[in-house]
């Protein structure tokens, strides 16, 4: 939990989360209290976030403490990956306008070890040689990136926002990314250029580019992972 993020936050992204990624099936029963001894938190936090979810859709209430998950999961789903997408997008045409030069050298600071990383993941598989601890040095990294570009945008409101809408939790996309790789070693490549076209187009204070790349690269990404959730 982020230092700004309260407990009704967290208990709103864990069962959001929970059913982006099928843990909690359509009709599925909810309680309020068995949802807080789940999250080891007082019920009271659990409520304001079941009243959040049944705005948004996701859930249905049968009862004063009682929900269901709805069966609308995936187009309500949809919609919410709809509002990260487009919140990436905006931390990236933030990021254009107020990325310092230090933060900038960082990004690319932070690229050069990927590639290296990339380098030797190639290597230790063409040789037949475990990748498993490159892999999740590799995954690391590129969070380090994100999270790097998420300070260049200097606006703790929007991380907050975004924070809050994502699909899938860090633990749960770190555990898809890691079942698309062990499937397919090539997942994602294809998208690799695009961080260094981003933080080109930061440079140069573009942030009608930066957007725009932000927004494909994050729409690419969701999309791999809902297909193997």
């Amino acid at each position: 939990m982020t230092a700004t993020e309260t407990l009704a936050d967290q208990a709103y992204r864990h069962v959001r989360t929970a059913i982006a990624s099928g843990e909690l099936a359509p009709g599925e029963k909810v309680t309020e209290r068995g949802m807080a001894e789940r999250l080891a938190i007082s019920p009271t936090p659990v409520r304001e976030a079941l009243r959040r979810l049944e705005l948004d859709g996701l859930i249905e209430r049968i009862g004063p403490r009682t929900v269901l998950v709805a069966a609308i999961r995936d187009a309500a789903i949809d919609d919410l990956a709809e509002v990260e997408v487009g919140l990436r997008g905006l931390v990236a045409r933030f990021a254009a306008r107020h990325a310092t030069a230090g933060q900038l050298d960082t990004l690319d600071a932070i690229l050069d070890r990927a590639d290296d990383l990339l380098i030797l993941l190639k290597a230790r598989r063409h040789q037949g040689e475990p990748t498993d601890r490159h892999l999740t040095a590799l995954l690391d990294t590129m969070q380090e990136f994100n999270d790097a570009v998420d300070a260049c945008a200097h606006n703790p409101v929007l991380i907050r926002m975004l924070e809050q809408s994502r699909v899938f939790s860090r633990p749960r996309r770190r555990e898809l990314l890691l079942r698309r790789v062990a499937a397919d070693e090539t997942f994602g490549l294809e998208r690799w250029t695009s961080h260094r076209a981003l933080v080109r187009a930061l440079r140069a204070g573009d942030s009608a580019a930066a957007e725009r790349i932000a927004i494909e690269d994050s729409q690419g990404g969701l999309a791999a992972l809902r297909e193997d959730r």
